[in-house]
């Protein structure tokens, strides 16, 4: 099987040829080393680290929460939980994480999830005509960009950070 055929990059490049973007065209790259982390991803692909769109599961009143932040941001709890009329944002585990999105930690990507998860992108993401995100595996990302990103995943554009 090569690399592309991983059933969660599958997945990935599934629902976006699903949501009109032809999947030869995403770019999906699958890289050399696994690249958890923005600062990885960013040295892989010689790109700035605040143009990496981290994918981060949270726990919001126990209902799941994707916050797609810039890789140069650490979002921020409490703002998030006021976004999300909520009384707690927490930190989910692994397991919460493959449960709601199929996919292991390193390796969340925006789409590919079994559900709908309610999704926050922040908006420095913006910032940059192209975004880098992780396409279901933790060595496999995709190009693509805010507009495109609020349009996959049906999020909501907001300040992650105060």
């Amino acid at each position: 099987m090569s690399s592309l055929d991983h059933p969660g990059i599958h997945k990935v490049t599934t629902a976006l040829a699903e949501a009109g973007f032809d999947s030869a065209a995403t770019g999906v790259r699958v890289l050399t080393d696994a690249v958890r982390t923005a600062a990885q991803a960013a040295a892989a692909l010689g790109v700035e680290v605040g143009a990496i769109a981290n994918s981060l599961v949270f726990t919001a009143d126990g209902a799941p929460l994707l916050v797609l932040t810039s890789g140069a941001h650490r979002a921020d709890t409490a703002l998030l939980a006021e976004l999300a009329g909520v009384a707690e944002v927490g930190r989910a585990t692994p397991d919460f994480v493959r449960e709601h999105t199929g996919q292991a930690i390193g390796g969340v990507a925006p789409v590919g999830h079994p559900a709908p998860i309610r999704t926050f992108v922040d908006r420095a993401l913006a910032d940059h005509p192209e975004i880098w995100a992780a396409a279901g595996h933790p060595k496999a990302v995709f190009p693509t960009t805010f507009t495109d990103l609020v349009a996959l995943t049906g999020g909501t554009p907001v300040e992650v950070t105060r």
